[in-house]
């Protein structure tokens, strides 16, 4: 608790670098847990002003997978409006998450920005952080088990063994958990 104090004293009394700080967000309670201890920890600490550094918040879709084969000209046209329908849907779906966690942010008046991209969560983080030379990336830990998280994958566990930058997985508080 001591160190805890010291620490915390300790980051006030130095002048604030500008850090570049990604969070991954997707539409699960985790994500948001995430970036409210990023708020709370990073940027709710006493005197940290706005302009202390960039924070990204990033959701990832998943390029969207055409699994019928529709024949014959009349379904042409009734298959690229499924599909159209679809990816309208996921980028309603994605603005509606980014608005809430902007919200978030300007709420606690923490400058922010958003960004939509395609592609497998997993290495589609990996690759902005390393591209944006994000200086901390965080992100929501699900709580998978050894051995859902073996068959499934986990997006948190990849990125910690696969992002250029240091990493921090934010568990949801235990009541959330139940």
């Amino acid at each position: 608790m001591e160190e805890t104090r010291d620490a915390s004293a300790a980051m006030q009394q130095q002048p604030l670098m500008r850090m570049k700080v990604m969070v991954a967000i997707d539409d699960s309670k985790e994500s948001f847990v995430a970036l409210k201890w990023v708020l709370d920890n990073l940027y709710g600490i006493a005197g940290v002003v706005p302009e202390a550094g960039m924070l990204t918040m990033v959701h990832v879709q998943e390029p969207f997978q055409q699994y019928f084969f529709p024949a014959g000209p009349a379904f042409y046209g009734g298959a690229f409006t499924v599909v159209e329908s679809v990816k309208k849907a996921k980028e309603e779906m994605a603005t509606a998450l980014l608005a809430r966690a902007l919200q978030m942010c300007k709420d606690k008046m923490v400058k922010a920005e958003t960004l939509i991209v395609e592609g497998d969560p997993k290495d589609k983080i990996c690759e902005l952080a390393e591209e944006m030379h994000i200086d901390l990336l965080v992100v929501g830990s699900r709580g998978l088990g050894k051995i859902k998280r073996a068959f499934l994958g986990s997006v948190s566990d990849y990125c910690a063994h696969h992002a250029m930058c240091p990493i921090v997985i934010v568990k949801p508080p235990k009541e959330h958990n139940k």
